[in-house]
């Protein structure tokens, strides 16, 4: 089994095992880059690709896990992306979802429609404390990568992770 069959094998079946509550098996090494690799694979893996506003999600939602003290896979969490129905901007949801674990089947991911992308935002909420965080991605992160071309969204994407969380993302106060 190749390396990269078997890293592939070993974070499906980490996802996999997320949705029933248990921890990923994947642990990246100590090599240069193997974090972000993991990312931009479990991102490829929901989504399809990692093109920047998925991998922003993702980062908003690692974000949030820690910030509410929940574990990727977890039934606590809630995920309410507010988006325009519009690729791009809804690409945030499945990257949210790569990172956390949250997924429509176990009802625990949704998407409200916005008719404005200056509404783009995403809530994660614990459901046992009532403790909630609202993320959106920050006005230097749109004017960015806004309407990246297709050949371009790979570059893009890992550009993202590369940039620290204020130029990604912003906390929406009440």
């Amino acid at each position: 089994m190749t390396l990269r069959r078997h890293f592939l094998l070993t974070v499906t079946l980490g996802l996999t095992l997320g949705c029933a509550g248990a921890k990923p098996t994947a642990t990246p090494s100590a090599e240069p880059g193997a974090l972000e690799r993991v990312a931009l694979e479990r991102v490829a893996l929901v989504h399809g690709g990692a093109g920047p506003w998925a991998v922003a999600g993702y980062r908003m939602g690692d974000y949030a896990l820690q910030q509410l003290g929940l574990p990727r896979g977890s039934f606590k969490l809630e995920v309410v992306h507010h988006s325009p129905a519009k690729v791009q901007y809804t690409c945030v949801a499945d990257g949210a979802a790569a990172a956390t674990g949250a997924s429509l089947g176990k009802l625990n991911l949704s998407l409200e429609t916005t008719p404005s992308p200056e509404d783009v935002a995403t809530t994660f909420r614990n459901r046992d404390t009532g403790q909630s965080l609202t993320l959106r991605p920050s006005a230097s992160f749109v004017q960015r990568f806004r309407d990246v071309p297709r050949e371009k969204l790979g570059e893009a994407g890992r550009a993202v992770l590369t940039l620290p969380d204020a130029e990604v993302f912003e906390t929406v106060t009440p």
